[in-house]
């Protein structure tokens, strides 16, 4: 069975307010860059594990702590860029900044996971990772790949330079260094079969 992945939908242009009043109403969710919308339905069983590897590692860790995380259902606004986005996992450290009183979508996220995949992951290393960087409370881009084990962090530096790092050995560890947690590769992809 063929698994529809997030790709390009087209509908007529909009405006964000137009945008927002009516994805508020949509059964599935819907990206919004500059007046271009795409539709985010739909994911592999290697995503959705990787997913629940994820938030359930991030859980645990974060349990008690200043951050949180959350899972893909909750909007991220990049103001910057007029545009809005559904990131498959955010952390946010300290309160989050709501865009409106719907309280459905934060502005502030520390860390941005996204899981690679075919029809995604030119969009996700481009455009997205564009548009991620213009926030300013993002401190790390974490993107994992769901068609390999591969990890690829950008990490924002004090004086704004990014940095970049790649991991995808069972025992390499992922360090969020924005809230001094590692995670261990194997953990990540355990139970995904290539």
């Amino acid at each position: 069975m063929e698994v529809k992945e997030p790709a390009a939908k087209y509908h007529p242009k909009m405006t964000s307010a137009e945008y927002l009043d009516w994805e508020r109403k949509e059964e599935e969710k819907h990206e919004y860059l500059e007046g271009e919308i795409l539709n985010m339905s739909g994911a592999s069983l290697n995503h959705n594990k990787i997913h629940t590897n994820l938030i359930g590692e991030l859980y645990l860790k974060l349990k008690g702590k200043a951050c949180s995380v959350y899972p893909a259902e909750l909007r991220l606004y990049v103001k910057a860029k007029e545009s809005y986005f559904y990131p498959d996992a955010t952390i946010i450290c300290g309160d989050p900044e709501m865009a409106d009183d719907k309280l459905d979508m934060i502005t502030n996220p520390s860390v941005i996971f996204e899981i690679l995949s075919p029809s995604t992951s030119d969009y996700d290393m481009g455009r997205k990772f564009f548009f991620y960087m213009q926030i300013s409370s993002l401190k790390e881009y974490i993107m994992i790949d769901s068609q390999k084990q591969s990890i690829r962090v950008w990490r924002k530096s004090d004086d704004h330079n990014l940095q970049f790092q790649e991991l995808s050995a069972d025992t390499d560890f992922l360090e969020i260094a924005s809230i001094e947690q590692s995670i261990r590769i194997e953990d990540l992809y355990s139970g995904v079969k290539f």
